[in-house]
């Protein structure tokens, strides 16, 4: 059975560790998608991903992790949201490991983020995607949010990323 849940301290570092062993291998699916794809240096997310980076989002007060585990117990993916105001959740990132999507993860990991987001009386939650990226636009659609505007950015790293945001309306 598949379980969500937020993350411990322990939890992050697992993690951590998790994610950047994935980023070691260069021919990985993972790295292919996540970093060469975007041009992304490998040291920003290696540096993103560290386990002080994790931990220090976590513990202010504002970034929540979400854990998936599959029925052998195994993380199988991960979400992060980072609360913006009282009223708006932006969901920073989903992320199912390669061998694991497809299979309903992303979407329980969701579902549990805006069962939490109701709880806490949000009124939105918004989310980026790449504009390319047409399996998370669809992901994000069949789960009701509704595209809100495009927009090109100029990350940290240098170049261009053209992006989507999303909103899924609460109240």
């Amino acid at each position: 059975m598949v379980s969500v849940c937020i993350a411990t301290e322990q939890d992050i570092r697992s993690l951590s560790k998790k994610l950047q062993g994935m980023l070691e291998n260069k021919d990985s699916q993972v790295y292919r998608e996540n970093v060469a794809k975007f041009g992304i240096p490998v040291e920003y997310v290696k540096e993103s991903f560290s386990e002080t980076t994790l931990l220090q989002a976590a513990s202010s007060g504002k970034s929540t992790f979400y854990l998936v585990f599959d029925e052998n117990k195994e993380i199988v993916g991960f979400a992060q949201t980072v609360q913006l105001n009282k009223k708006t959740l932006e969901l920073s990132r989903i992320v199912i490991f390669p061998e694991h999507t497809r299979k309903g993860f992303g979407t329980t990991v969701l579902k549990r983020i805006i069962e939490d987001a109701k709880q806490k009386k949000v009124n939105a939650i918004l989310v980026n995607a790449g504009k390319g990226e047409t399996h998370a636009q669809r992901f994000y659609e069949k789960n009701g949010f509704k595209p809100m505007k495009e927009e090109t950015v100029k990350p940290s790293w240098g170049g261009t990323i053209s992006l989507v945001m999303y909103k899924y309306q609460l109240r």
